[in-house]
């Protein structure tokens, strides 16, 4: 009893100070949930406890749907092509560099996956902390695409590690294939359903809504999305982000949905996942020989990997935002670690590599931010000094 009531203040105290922390240190508040829930996790005011898996499992799920309602269906549809096809051009380099990369350091099959995957969970913190930029706007969509190439690949990988490349890999290839077809003809569906009834997103959630209404659909499409994948043996994460592109593309009215959304997310369930990350590394991995140099090489070839391919975007965004837009996708941190855990648990990789991958996850993440960070700050100067001139 006195064990949880440990972790639950703790807990509470990271959620409580981690932004106090932030400002004092001036870096993002992600890395910080991350590192003290490490070193507390290390001092065992911090034990695993099947409530806090949960919760921090429904945190990540939560975070994967909070990126999904930073896309709008019609409007991404509406992207030029221009900016599609560089889309593509960018991905196409990620995933050739990361297969170039993993042949000539004869690594494994497993590093071509790992080194190019793309999650926008972190990207959607970016747009909640620096708003709408025009780079920000791109990183989603490009962000969005890749996440999908990145989780269908997660998907096939899983089933390949468990089971081969059998008749469990062949019906999970299946139900994947008939899910995609199934969700496209649902969007479809309800996109001819609310043209000829424009009505119905009203009714649904209506604008003067004392009842929660809105809150209560977008959980709804939560949780149906998340189980259906649950069924299909599908990764959850995948149900989580669809159910959030639902909630723009359909509900544009609701415009405050958004930020009441995250607001929750993001200051209870979300920071509960960034601090079992941090738990989950244990501290006595850095007296591993070599685990250091092995995380800054993995973390250095991932950012570089990204940048290089952001070139693509030069012409249309400038050099800067550019190598803000590659530097947004250098943290998969959730993908990273669950696919590296896959990996490690399939005996695919080694208990270095394994913690390597990990603590480049969290390298990523506090480099990156602070990146940005000081990038976006030398943006607003340069900016403010052209304005007084």
């Amino acid at each position: 009893m006195s064990a949880n009531i440990t972790l639950i203040v703790s807990v509470s105290l990271i959620i409580l100070l981690s932004p106090f922390f932030a400002k004092l240190l001036r870096l993002p508040t992600t890395p910080i949930e991350i590192v003290l829930g490490s070193i507390l996790g290390y001092f065992g005011f911090i034990h695993d406890e099947e409530i806090f898996k949960v919760l921090s499992e429904f945190g990540f799920l939560y975070l994967m749907f909070i990126a999904g309602t930073e896309i709008n269906l019609k409007k991404f549809f509406k992207t030029s092509r221009s900016i599609l096809k560089r889309i593509l051009f960018y991905l196409l380099i990620l995933y050739i560099l990361a297969i170039s990369f993993s042949l000539y350091f004869d690594l494994g099959k497993i590093f071509m996956v790992l080194l190019p995957l793309i999650s926008v969970g972190l990207v959607a913190t970016l747009s909640k902390e620096y708003g709408k930029t025009s780079w920000l706007e791109i990183s989603m969509i490009a962000g969005s695409i890749g996440e999908v190439v990145s989780i269908g690949i997660l998907t096939l990988t899983s089933a390949a590690l468990h089971a081969g490349f059998g008749m469990e890999f062949a019906k999970t290839v299946l139900s994947l294939a008939l899910f995609l077809i199934f969700m496209f003809v649902l969007f479809r569906s309800m996109t001819l359903l609310f043209w000829w009834f424009p009505k119905l997103s009203l009714i649904l959630m209506p604008h003067q809504d004392n009842q929660e209404q809105d809150i209560r659909l977008s959980m709804a499409i939560f949780f149906l999305l998340v189980a259906s994948m649950m069924y299909l043996h599908l990764e959850l994460a995948f149900g989580a982000f669809l159910a959030g592109i639902f909630i723009p593309t359909f509900f544009e009215h609701k415009h405050d949905l958004e930020k009441k959304l995250s607001s929750y997310g993001f200051g209870f369930l979300i920071p509960i996942f960034f601090i079992y990350i941090g738990y989950s590394f244990n501290l006595d991995a850095l007296k591993i020989e070599g685990l250091i140099y092995a995380a800054i090489i993995i973390s250095f070839v991932m950012i570089a990997m990204r940048l290089f391919a952001a070139l693509v975007f030069v012409k249309k965004l400038g050099t800067i935002d550019s190598v803000l837009l590659g530097l947004s996708h250098s943290m998969p941190l959730t993908l990273l670690i669950a696919m590296a855990t896959l990996a490690y648990v399939a005996h695919s990789i080694d208990k270095l590599h394994y913690y390597a991958f990990i603590l480049a996850a969290l390298f990523q993440v506090i480099v990156v931010m602070t990146a940005i960070k000081l990038i976006m700050l030398y943006k607003k100067r340069t900016q403010a000094n052209v304005q007084t001139q």
